[in-house]
């Protein structure tokens, strides 16, 4: 999908652009959608949406015939589940892909429908960027009459307007926002991609300061959206989106996505926009000034009158010259054992005492034993005294005895018999050589991993290892279901377990194809799972000992990494019979 240039511009209110079809499916500003997949696509339109327009005309309504249902299925593999939208002849569903056993978006709309074509172009476009940054868009055909658009499908994400329900983001956090969301955009704009529907509902945040677009170039596809300068309607897009996270304010007067609007100041201020500054006190002032040279408000702030940014590139390049922005202090915890004095539980205010505990009283002590009488007691004495010395007499002349007579000490353990003719001790398990190791990414879309890292698996050395791609999910980003690696034991062996030295916490299967297999097997349903464990030096057993030439070690779940990411490393492999 090009940049493409419409011929006129658009008006600027805070409806302008907006199709019927659209202002009538749209959520209200008090229905917030809690996930990122229940945010609609509908959202209303407001003046962050104004640079962009639909084209004109009205979308046909596709026939009836092409009416999809739950249960549906496309392609003899995705069922679709749930309907999340339908506006203006196409419709968007929640689906399962039967084949990888996944969750998945789709977009649908007639073959014949008049944007279909620029659908599908927009699709196979993006999914040839391939960057991480942006929902993958996993296929696009047409089928039976019908156009649809596979996309992924994250549950765990939340999209950036349901965050902004409970209070703006932190300085740190809302400049990683408006850093990575520039990033990504200024690296489609360079690939001639738009997005021009850039909202706090198509951006998602992943996890602490991680966050991913959706809808590129496809969401303006579907509604027809084109714009006069779609590099400056984007980063307009990501003004408004840095005001809406410093402020929890929509930087227009009419709000959209469940927050307030911000009318503009008084008559002949200078500004037609209060700055983030003046919206709530506290906000980062770099960070407000170029919000304000990102909104269309021709660079003019309160303290700055430096010109707006036309790209994002612009708008990232003046992000990363900022001084670093610390992350928030953590939060204290409670003084365990913390008590209130007196004063502060009021007992002095009133000038009155507490009152005074009674005294306690000693407890009675236990009556003493009466003493024996003189001469009986000292009798009793020597006799105690003599006993003592008579056993410790008797102790010492047997002990000499003993060690005159060479004969060992009765207390010490006699030495075990000797094992019987023929019994010899089990000797321990014998580790099973491997000759050759190869990446299995059987669910990948090309290039593997890094297929040429995965000897440092089996090379003894603890300090290299094999390492998969950075993801942002310890499940692969949901992209797949997991990596391996293939070890060749050279011919059929009998095996019992598999050791496995990985970096961080990995969840690790231990699977083994059958004995008769020839080759290496291709597909992962040929290798059974005979154990499975999350850890990172991990041992992992077999009920009972098998026979095979060909052992997976497949990583499922990956750990995160210091920058933020996932990614699996194993350091060594080791096989034993």
């Amino acid at each position: 999908m090009s940049l493409a240039v419409s011929s006129t511009r658009q008006p600027r209110n805070g409806e302008a652009g907006t199709t019927v079809a659209e202002r009538s499916t749209a959520t209200s500003s008090s229905q917030h959608p809690t996930s990122a997949q229940e945010a609609t696509d509908s959202e209303p339109v407001s003046r962050a949406d104004k640079p962009v327009t639909p084209a004109a005309g009205g979308a046909k309504q596709p026939p009836a015939h092409h009416e999809l249902h739950s249960g549906h299925r496309l392609t003899k593999r995705y069922r679709l589940e749930e309907c999340i939208t339908r506006l203006d002849g196409f419709s968007s569903w929640r689906a399962v892909d039967e084949k990888l056993r996944r969750a998945v978006g789709i977009h649908a709309l007639p073959a014949d429908h008049e944007r279909a074509r620029a659908v599908l172009s927009a699709a196979r476009a993006t999914a040839l960027l391939g960057d991480l940054r942006f929902v993958q868009v996993l296929d696009a055909a047409e089928e039976n009459g019908l156009v649809h658009v596979i996309h992924e499908w994250l549950p765990d994400a939340v999209p950036l307007s349901t965050v902004l329900h409970t209070g703006p983001l932190d300085p740190h956090e809302a400049y990683a926002l408006a850093s990575q969301v520039s990033q990504a955009m200024a690296a489609a704009h360079r690939k001639d991609l738009a997005h021009l529907r850039l909202t706090p509902a198509t951006v998602l945040r992943t996890g602490p300061c991680q966050f991913r677009i959706r809808g590129l170039a496809v969401d303006a596809a579907l509604r027809g959206i084109t714009a006069d300068d779609p590099r400056r309607a984007d980063t307009e897009a990501i003004g408004a989106l840095l005001y809406a996270a410093l402020t929890q304010r929509w930087p227009y007067g009419d709000g959209a996505y469940g927050l307030n609007g911000v009318a503009g100041l008084s008559k002949g201020y200078r500004d037609s926009l209060a700055t983030p500054e003046q919206v709530r006190a506290g906000i980062h002032r770099g960070l407000s000034e170029l919000t304000m040279r990102a909104l269309d408000n021709n660079g003019a702030t309160a303290a700055s009158q430096d010109p707006p940014f036309t790209t994002p590139e612009e708008l990232g390049k003046a992000l990363a010259a900022l001084p670093r922005i610390p992350p928030p202090d953590p939060t204290p915890s409670a003084m365990v054992g913390f008590q209130h004095t007196t004063f502060q539980r009021g007992t002095l205010a009133t000038g009155r005492q507490p009152p005074s505990a009674p005294p306690a009283r000693p407890a009675p002590g236990s009556p003493a034993p009466p003493a024996l009488p003189g001469r009986t007691g000292t009798a009793l004495k020597w006799g105690v005294s003599a006993l003592l010395i008579a056993a410790l007499g008797l102790g010492s002349w047997q002990l000499a005895d003993a060690l005159l007579k060479g004969d060992a000490p009765s207390d010490q353990p006699s030495p075990s018999d000797p094992p019987a003719a023929g019994e010899e001790e089990e000797a321990p398990p014998a580790p099973v050589e491997i000759v050759d190791i190869t990446e299995f990414d059987p669910e990948g879309t090309g290039g593997g991993q890094n297929p040429e890292m995965a000897p440092r698996a089996i090379d003894g050395d603890l300090e290299s290892a094999w390492q998969t791609k950075n993801y942002f999910g310890p499940s692969f980003g949901n992209l797949k279901s997991g990596v391996g690696l293939i070890l060749d034991l050279g011919e059929v062996r009998e095996i019992s377990s598999l050791s496995v030295q990985a970096f961080g916490d990995t969840t690790v299967e231990f699977r083994a194809a059958p004995a008769d297999a020839g080759a290496m097997p291709n597909d992962l349903d040929a290798f059974t799972t005979l154990a499975s464990d999350t850890g990172t030096a991990l041992t992992l057993e077999a009920e009972e000992s098998i026979e095979t030439q060909f052992v997976l070690v497949w990583l499922t779940e990956l750990p995160q990494g210091d920058d933020g990411n996932y990614r699996g490393a194993i350091a060594d492999i080791g096989v034993v019979q």
